[in-house]
């Protein structure tokens, strides 16, 4: 007889399976990690081989799109969950893996996915991406997480605002705490309105589509769309706002280009220009930072309404050709040149109407490019601050007398925005300029919490619109 215990049959091996929605997601947040992508640009090809390989319909389509900017837009609050759940510096977790636990962190606690599923599918992808050990530690880290949920873990790992009131909202609304800092000197006020801000920098942003004037109408807009998914723009003659998301090419205006998607606030500063007061003629329109070209596009058409002829320029070559592109089509005359707008190819003087929408650090668009916080660093500033003050000084020398320039970024920052136009007119840095502010508050009608002006502010939480600045100076001398 033999007294030998008996060896239990070994499992047999299983093959991890591949989800290919969290896959996927997964491939995108490491292409914004290591390439420094950006995830709108990097996710839609990846969701169009997805498709045409019949992989996604629209429910995996769109559970993928929010997987990756859900995770992107709270990674400073997730991180801070994380590191509480693991007895290691968070530097110390490989990147890939960091983004594994991030995105089941935002399964747990940013959707409605149910707790076993979500810590499941996240097992699951480990073991396809990083192995089965690895695939353990995931595990265990987000059975900690589940255990509580956002405002239980947010409770736990924020300072109280009365102890640290920034990095309290640093924490809560992941925003680095710089970001916070400059964003709430710009609005100031106190506690409420910084939150709110916040907040809206947190939310998915709406799709809003632009019907350039004389090539395209927004009623022609609202009839493709259907009115069920279609909604008037807030502020802008030429928005209509897209109410379930979509696919904006699929419409044949924005296909043929005689429409395009730009949101309110870049529209509002280029109307705004448009329809700025001018003494004598208004024949000549410079775009001197014209990329990609959804400004450039708009103007053209505006100018080409009033016989006016539109220069776009734009420094990089393959920026300039987006330029060409989003102009293609306009019925009016328009140029469009590779050209350094520090160091400009045409005469002083030369033009009516001149837009500056300088290079920035583009913190008023972080709901629609949320890795950019984590990104961008403070000291980024002070690169963009010469080539800022540069531009508009070149530009105030290009409008002729009684011309008008509009100098505009995607930056609420203080120091990219007011300083920048008070340092020019000053002549700090350089000889000052003849030229006196235009009160931009009455050409954007209708448009509420404008400010004491004369220069505008806009804002995601109070106007629906990227953090979009405009000044509008008139040259005297």
């Amino acid at each position: 007889m033999n007294d030998q215990p008996r060896r239990r049959p070994a499992k047999p091996h299983r093959r991890p399976k591949k989800d290919p929605v969290r896959f996927l997601a997964f491939e995108a947040l490491r292409a914004v990690d290591e390439r420094d992508a950006y995830a709108n640009l990097v996710l839609p090809p990846l969701l169009k081989k997805a498709r045409a390989k019949g992989d996604f319909d629209h429910r995996d389509a769109a559970l993928a799109t929010e997987l990756v900017y859900g995770t992107l837009r709270r990674q400073g609050t997730y991180d801070a969950i994380v590191a509480a759940c693991i007895d290691r510096p968070l530097r110390e977790v490989d990147p890939p893996v960091l983004d594994v636990l991030n995105m089941g962190v935002h399964q747990l606690l940013g959707t409605r996915i149910p707790t076993h599923a979500a810590v499941s599918a996240s097992v699951e992808l480990a073991r396809v991406v990083l192995g089965e050990g690895r695939a353990k530690f995931v595990n265990a880290v987000l059975r900690k997480v589940s255990a509580d949920d956002l405002d239980g873990w947010v409770e736990r790992v924020a300072p109280s605002y009365e102890e640290d009131a920034e990095d309290h909202l640093a924490v809560v609304h992941s925003h680095p705490r710089w970001i916070v800092s400059a964003l709430w000197d710009a609005l100031g006020g106190g506690r409420a309105g910084i939150e709110d801000l916040l907040e809206a920098d947190n939310e998915r942003p709406e799709v809003t589509l632009v019907a350039r004037p004389g090539r395209s109408t927004t009623g022609e807009l609202v009839e493709a769309l259907g009115e069920e998914n279609a909604l008037p723009g807030r502020w802008s003659p030429y928005a209509v706002r897209m109410a379930e998301g979509g696919e904006p090419g699929a419409l044949a205006a924005v296909s043929e280009g005689r429409a395009g998607v730009q949101d309110e606030g870049s529209q509002l500063v280029a109307a705004a220009l448009a329809n700025a007061p001018l003494e004598g003629g208004d024949t000549r329109w410079l775009d001197g930072c014209a990329g990609p070209g959804g400004k450039a596009a708009l103007l053209a058409a505006l100018a080409a309404g009033r016989g006016a002829a539109l220069l776009a320029a734009e420094k990089q070559p393959h920026r300039a050709r987006l330029v060409e592109r989003a102009l293609a089509g306009n019925p009016g005359p328009y140029q469009v040149v590779t050209a350094d707008g520090t160091r400009p190819p045409w005469r002083p003087g030369s033009f009516d109407r001149i837009l500056m929408d300088v290079p920035c650090s583009g913190l008023g668009a972080l709901r629609r490019r949320p890795e950019a916080r984590w990104r961008r660093r403070k000291e980024d500033l002070e690169s963009f601050a010469p080539l800022q003050r540069g531009l508009l000084r070149e530009a105030l020398k290009a409008v002729r007398v009684g011309g008008v320039v509009g100098y505009a970024t995607c930056s609420p920052h203080l120091a990219e925005t007011r300083v920048v136009v008070e340092d020019v007119l000053k002549g700090r840095g350089g000889a000052p300029v003849e030229a006196e502010w235009v009160d931009a508050r009455p050409l954007m009608p209708g448009v509420p919490a404008l400010g004491d002006g004369p220069d505008v502010q806009l804002w995601p939480h109070l106007h629906g619109t990227d953090a979009m600045y405009l000044a509008l100076l008139r040259r005297t001398a």
